[in-house]
């Protein structure tokens, strides 16, 4: 009731210091919190409901005994989560609390070993393999059919006219993606922290913007967040100490994984008529990304966001060369 009472104040005040809502009781390290989110913010015209932000002088943290204590609100809080450097602030609700913390990273080891990591718009999301072992991870089955379920149920709400409806359906369906984005990159992450390999993906910035697609594929295309997962396996990998690679995506589901020739895909099937190598095609795509071949890598050890100044390029050529990846060793399968 008094954080509702002085962020009422600061849209109606503009006020920012803790002095003039001295009289509503509230300890000034969190009145301030308030004062700054509403009262700075123009667009504020109301408060429905409000979170208290404790920022982290205002927190005392007994690692021995796994407690946070904030003296303010005279809380106590039981935390069961790992080893972390220090809280930053407390964002507490009616039910929750939101704590975030700074934990310190490994050194990152690039040993030459790699999974690849191929993203599909239809089937599986994300198929994982280790070229060394042949061994193969399908990934988020089903996405595809999340987005054309969830497609249908806002055009029958949009012809009825009921556009908040509209609005909470695309939200939970942006809820559900992240959700599976965070499962499977933590599955990624599993499977290269267990196979001692480093992580390799496709550069696939503006992959959107070039290339003719059919219907069903522009719309899966550009329904699933591939850059959010993206970041999400760049941030988890980076938390275990591994390294997160990006190659050139040029022929890399045309290219036989075997021999390296230029194959035949025909939808989800590969086949290589220079060597008769037949694969699934997002499993030989994989292969391709995850095999050791350091002239084709891009931007190895950076992250995303230093490599957004780069053009990313369409996995589908105009003209197939019978040159393009070096194979060292064929996989075992």
């Amino acid at each position: 009731m008094k954080a509702k009472q002085i962020a009422e104040f600061a849209i109606k005040t503009k006020s920012n210091t803790s002095k003039d809502v001295k009289h509503f009781g509230l300890k000034s390290v969190i009145a301030n919190q308030i004062l700054r989110k509403y009262g700075r913010n123009k667009k504020a015209k109301n408060v429905s409901n409000i979170k208290l932000v404790v920022p982290s002088q205002g927190i005392n943290v007994e690692k021995q005994s796994q407690i946070i204590h904030i003296p303010c609100l005279k809380l106590i809080l039981h935390y069961q989560f790992p080893e972390f450097e220090k809280v930053n602030q407390i964002e507490i609700g009616e039910q929750y609390a939101c704590i975030p913390v700074s934990v310190a990273t490994p050194e990152l080891v690039d040993n030459g070993r790699y999974i690849g990591v191929d993203l599909n718009t239809t089937g599986h999301v994300a198929v994982a393999s280790n070229a060394e072992t042949g061994k193969v991870w399908k990934l988020g089955n089903g996405a595809l059919h999340i987005h054309r379920k969830y497609r249908e149920i806002r055009r029958h709400l949009q012809k009825q006219g009921k556009y908040k409806k509209v609005k909470q359906i695309k939200d939970r369906q942006s809820r559900i993606i992240r959700n599976l984005n965070h499962n499977i990159s933590k599955k990624i992450v599993e499977i290269a922290k267990s196979s001692y390999c480093g992580i390799r993906l496709e550069r696939l910035t503006n992959i959107r913007k070039a290339g003719k697609y059919g219907k069903t594929f522009r719309y899966a295309l550009n329904s699933w967040s591939f850059y959010q997962l993206q970041q999400f396996v760049e941030y988890k990998a980076k938390l275990q100490g591994i390294v997160v690679a990006y190659i050139d995506p040029r022929y890399t589901s045309k290219t036989c994984s075997r021999c390296g020739h230029i194959g035949e895909r025909y939808d989800k099937s590969f086949n290589c008529p220079s060597c008769g190598h037949v694969d699934h095609a997002d499993t030989n795509a994989s292969f391709n990304i995850g095999k050791p071949v350091s002239h084709c890598i891009v931007g190895i050890g950076q992250s995303n966001t230093d490599r957004d100044v780069l053009e990313g390029i369409t996995d589908t050529p105009k003209a197939a060369t019978l040159v393009m990846i070096a194979t060292t060793e064929p996989h075992m399968l």
